[in-house]
């Protein structure tokens, strides 16, 4: 009899309690992840477009953005978590084939989301000019700064809407549809950027001279660009969704779209934990910036465009990361909890081995990054100097990530919730405050923060996978 190797099938064995091989194992595990890191490094080569674009502008521009970058991971990271708390439900009931069910907390979900998504959107403009100022920005870049989270807040909803859509789909174990349209949204918001940041221009390619048109809006471009490719492939996911996915789409049956005092229980135990950690994680990522702020817009630009040239290393890790949530959920929605276990450990060393191969890349490629974004000397010198710090964490940082995503597969988010928050406020924070202010060491003092926080945080976050207490919180 021929073994079983395509993706649809080999989920279907999870799902009907067959007994999978560890080649099975190794290629289910592969097959879901590669679409998924290929939709992460898309967006990670978009924002090395984003970041030439604007970092071509000037340390100004580049500085105006990064000083508002860590309050759109907030953002964005609690509304990630809002949207999972009901799609890893969906993940366990595909996984016990009670399709019907999953359909309905999909209807539901997608109520709360748009008050959810409302909400946070009017309170981001509402702080949208007071934001720059409480970080410390300096006078030249507030105003751009503002009008920059201003235009993200307004298109809040339909990122959510997106992240929802684009969950749910992965939980089902459809990867490649997600991943196309998140490349899809990449290419938008470059060529949106490419002619809204510039202005009108005369380009020379093989002898050829031609005129690109542009509407010169600088930072407020790159924006407008982002907004308008969210809004677009949000509307393609939702479709997707309500319409063609062969498991959850809505027109296979009728239900209600208020949600129920049990989904949003299940919702609640799931997000709560992680909306809170986003929130203090983010946080301290603001408190980070704040440190680094008084240290000039020189070093603002560094910290920025080198967290964006470190991001193709640890992006790969949140697409396996994606693919373990998937793949631990059904197991764990089948009551197949030595599968979950094994596909657990196969995800981790695929994203620890695959991110160690990449922060090598980053700490000899270092200076080639940070120049493909900027041609601004002293920003690519320092940011490349912190690059080589960060590249020796990458292993580690790819544990946490990775082993995280285990857990939420597993609905199991409280205690690693507080594993983060300790690790980051009383790790990285605290040796930050002390490198910088006490010692003098500048930005360098902050990646080895960094750094340490990174190999500290995966060490422990491998021991709780490994001790398994993870297994037995599942909803």
């Amino acid at each position: 009899m021929a073994q079983v190797s395509s993706k649809d099938g080999l989920l279907a064995m999870i799902r009907n309690g067959e007994t999978m091989s560890l080649r099975q194992q190794l290629l289910l595990t592969a097959q879901l992840s590669m679409p998924a890191i290929m939709a992460q490094l898309s967006s990670i080569v978009m924002q090395y477009i984003d970041a030439s674009m604007v970092g071509s502008l000037g340390a100004n521009e580049a500085a105006s953005i990064g000083l508002v970058s860590t309050t759109l991971w907030l953002f964005g990271g609690i509304s990630g978590a809002f949207c999972t708390g009901f799609s890893v439900q969906v993940a366990h009931l595909i996984g016990a084939k009670k399709n019907v069910e999953a359909r309905n907390i999909v209807r539901q979900s997608m109520t709360a989301c748009l008050v959810f998504g409302l909400f946070l959107s009017l309170f981001g403009i509402g702080i949208s000019s007071y934001l720059p100022v409480w970080l410390g920005g300096n006078e030249e870049i507030i105003m751009s700064s503002s009008t920059y989270f201003l235009i993200f807040s307004s298109c809040l909803p339909f990122l959510i809407f997106n992240i929802l859509a684009s969950g749910m789909i992965r939980c089902s174990g459809n990867m490649r549809i997600p991943s196309l349209l998140n490349i899809l949204m990449c290419v938008l918001d470059v060529i949106f950027n490419f002619l809204l940041i510039f202005p009108t221009r005369s380009v020379t390619v093989c002898d050829y001279a031609f005129t690109v048109h542009g509407a010169g809006l600088g930072v407020t471009g790159a924006a407008l660009g982002t907004a308008i490719a969210v809004v677009i492939v949000c509307m393609f996911m939702m479709h997707y969704l309500v319409f063609r996915s062969r498991e959850l789409k809505l027109t296979l049956d009728s239900g209600s779209f208020i949600p129920t005092k049990e989904c949003l229980h299940k919702a609640v135990k799931i997000s709560l934990p992680m909306g809170i950690q986003q929130f203090v994680m983010s946080s301290a990522h603001i408190l980070t910036t704040v440190i680094v702020a008084p240290l000039g817009n020189v070093s603002i630009a560094a910290n920025s465009l080198a967290i964006t040239a470190e991001s193709l290393c640890y992006m790969p890790g949140y697409g396996i990361a994606d693919a373990a949530t998937t793949l631990v959920g059904q197991s764990l929605g089948a009551g197949r909890r030595y599968l979950a276990r094994h596909f657990a450990y196969i995800s981790v060393f695929l994203g620890m081995a695959l991110m160690g191969c990449m922060g090598v890349l980053m700490f000899i490629a270092s200076e080639g990054m940070m120049s493909m974004m900027t041609n601004v000397q002293t920003v690519i010198d320092l940011g490349s100097s912190v690059l080589r710090i960060e590249a020796f964490a990458e292993p580690f940082f790819a544990a946490a990530i990775v082993t995280y995503g285990v857990f939420v597969g597993a609905g199991d988010t409280k205690t690693p919730c507080w594993m983060n928050i300790m690790s980051m406020w009383g790790v990285r924070l605290t040796l930050a405050w002390l490198l910088v202010n006490v010692f003098g060491i500048g930005l360098m003092g902050m990646w080895i923060a960094m750094a340490t926080e990174l190999c500290f945080r995966g060490t422990i976050f491998l021991l709780r996978m490994w001790r398994g207490g993870w297994i037995k919180n599942n909803i």
